[in-house]
């Protein structure tokens, strides 16, 4: 598939040919396999788009009229709207952080969101901040102006390469990789080979790319950029999700993110089975140990103001280090206690206090090498800063053919 460059949204858009596209990614654009999960949003679009009806010569004109804007679009290179693949893979992001989930079972259960559960992954970035992240992030490395590729390299010189994986681990973030080659040279042909969410070996085809040789090269450190630290945060939530197999409890996430990336670096977590735990401060109520600190360690009181202040169905949390205040925050009617840098047998104790009470957070200082004990507690989350604020890249490259 050469990949469109962006242009202005169409109101009634002809249904894309995704062909070429490989793998899963492929069967979903294609409208011809159904997603993981019970209804198929980018399927549904597609079949609703190819719905569009009317007779024999009002197909024509409309194809004809497609075909001169298509032309016009590749003729001028607009930049800061929507392409078709972006706008495809770009998920119903609002409409998942609208919904409160439960976060034991993935159930709706609550209007303000406080744990978004894994499926469905959805990309949460619109084609508008796609395309202007990955601009900004090209212009920081000066792709358009690659002093070494036109230097270097013919402008007429063709190549063809694949942007494979050197180790194994979970794939995040192919739309932001996609567009970079797509803004650098639309001509470039892209064909996707594993979609967000993929399970990666070593040697394993991401993407396949062919086209003008300078445009690849020029994109090439960009788009692994965001693959790279992506694939990094959904691999290391994969193995702590790995290591908590067979327990009740679920991996969430913080809001230890780097600045701008939130919702990107959440997605990954999703994308390696983990769950979004509140995704900013006006999401949920946490009432952690500064606040209680700053009302005098009145439990009882932060709870209560929250109810008056908060939302209706905001969800009310309650961080907590001792027994005593696990049982103020239960006597409060806290919905879920989160249990702070406690000891495995005082951690213990306070699930079994809270039991058909309240929902239960384990947090502070998790490992891999220490979260199954944890989990074995029988809380029902497990947040991990080191998710988003501490994972290490995946080790992704090009190669030419």
């Amino acid at each position: 598939m050469t990949t469109p460059p962006l242009g202005p949204r169409d109101p009634n858009p002809e249904p894309p040919d995704f062909g070429p596209l490989g793998g899963r990614l492929g069967d979903q654009l294609r409208g011809d396999a159904p997603l993981s999960f019970g209804r198929d949003p980018l399927a549904d679009a597609l079949r609703g788009d190819a719905r569009g009806g009317g007779d024999a010569a009002e197909r024509r004109g409309v194809e004809r009229r497609s075909a001169d804007r298509r032309g016009t679009e590749r003729r001028s290179g607009a930049a800061g709207a929507d392409s078709h693949l972006s706008r495809m893979l770009q998920g119903a992001g609002d409409a998942v952080r609208g919904a409160e989930a439960d976060g034991v079972a993935g159930q709706v259960v609550f209007g303000t969101p406080s744990v978004v559960p894994t499926e469905p992954l959805y990309y949460p970035l619109t084609p508008a901040q796609t395309s202007l992240l990955v601009r900004e992030a090209l212009h920081e490395d000066e792709a358009f102006n690659d002093v070494t590729t036109l230097a270097t390299v013919l402008s007429g010189r063709h190549a063809r390469g694949h942007l494979v994986a050197r180790q194994g681990g979970v794939l995040a973030g192919v739309a932001l990789a996609v567009e970079a080659f797509r803004q650098i040279d639309p001509r470039i042909n892209v064909r996707v080979d594993v979609a967000d969410g993929g399970t990666l070996t070593p040697g394993m085809p991401v993407l396949f790319l062919s086209g003008h040789a300078r445009g690849i090269l020029s994109a090439e450190r960009v788009a692994l950029n965001f693959l790279q630290r992506l694939s990094g945060v959904a691999t290391l939530t994969s193995r702590y999700v790995q290591a908590v197999a067979g327990t009740r409890a679920r991996i969430l996430d913080t809001r230890k993110t780097t600045p701008g990336w939130r919702r990107l670096e959440k997605f990954a977590v999703r994308a390696g089975g983990g769950m979004n735990h509140r995704m900013d401060l006006a999401t949920a109520v946490l009432i952690k140990d500064n606040h209680l600190a700053a009302v005098d360690g009145d439990v009882a009181f932060a709870v209560r103001r929250a109810r008056e202040l908060a939302p209706d169905g905001a969800r009310v949390e309650v961080e907590c280090d001792t027994r005593a205040q696990v049982e103020a925050a239960l006597a409060a009617g806290a919905d879920v206690i989160m249990l702070d840098n406690m000891a495995l047998d005082e951690m213990r104790a306070c699930v079994d206090l809270c039991e058909g009470r309240a929902l239960t957070e384990a947090s502070g200082g998790v490992r891999l090498d220490t979260v199954r004990a944890i989990a074995e507690t029988g809380v029902h989350w497990i947040s991990v800063g080191a998710l988003t604020h501490s994972a290490p890249a995946l080790d992704l490259a090009l190669d030419f053919e």
